[in-house]
């Protein structure tokens, strides 16, 4: 497991310096392994009386829109039993929170998100040669999604 610190100074500045040096360790080292099990500990200063969520405050979302778009293949190396994929997922996708049934994600941004991502990183994972994509499948598992095989034998057809 690997924590990454942010504090109010990055995530307002936008500087992804914390978890940078984090990823390309891991680019370099191990990346057909998928055993970082990255961590988030967010601290940013709120009210006593802001009843908000950290994935509801702007700065730090703004953040998480810049790490998505540097880092797309993140997703596969948050620690998700941490609950790490449920919190990134809500810090780029609108959502509600229920009291009883915890995060709940707009149903249509979710799937265009959902596919974004299989899109991107079935990309992603064949120009890495990596031809597993279990961890891809169980990843849109957690957020309510099943592929079919047909769907990457469709994506890999048109190269």
């Amino acid at each position: 497991m690997t924590t990454v610190s942010i504090n109010d100074r990055a995530l307002l500045s936008l500087d992804l310096s914390s978890i940078g040096s984090q990823i390309d360790r891991w680019l370099a080292i191990s990346p057909r392994q998928f055993d970082l099990d990255l961590r988030f500990a967010i601290d940013y200063p709120q009210d006593p009386d802001d009843p908000r969520e950290l994935s509801e405050i702007p700065e730090i979302r703004l953040w998480f829109i810049r790490l998505d778009a540097r880092y797309p293949y993140l997703p596969l190396i948050l620690d998700w039993q941490a609950g790490e994929l449920s919190r990134y997922v809500a810090m780029l996708v609108p959502h509600q929170f229920n009291r009883k049934e915890g995060i709940q994600y707009n149903p249509e941004a979710l799937e265009i998100w959902v596919m974004h991502r299989v899109f991107l990183l079935t990309n992603w994972l064949q120009t890495q040669q990596i031809p597993d994509r279990s961890r891809l499948k169980f990843m849109t598992q957690m957020l309510g999604y099943e592929l079919d095989d047909g769907l990457f034998e469709l994506l890999e057809g048109e190269e």
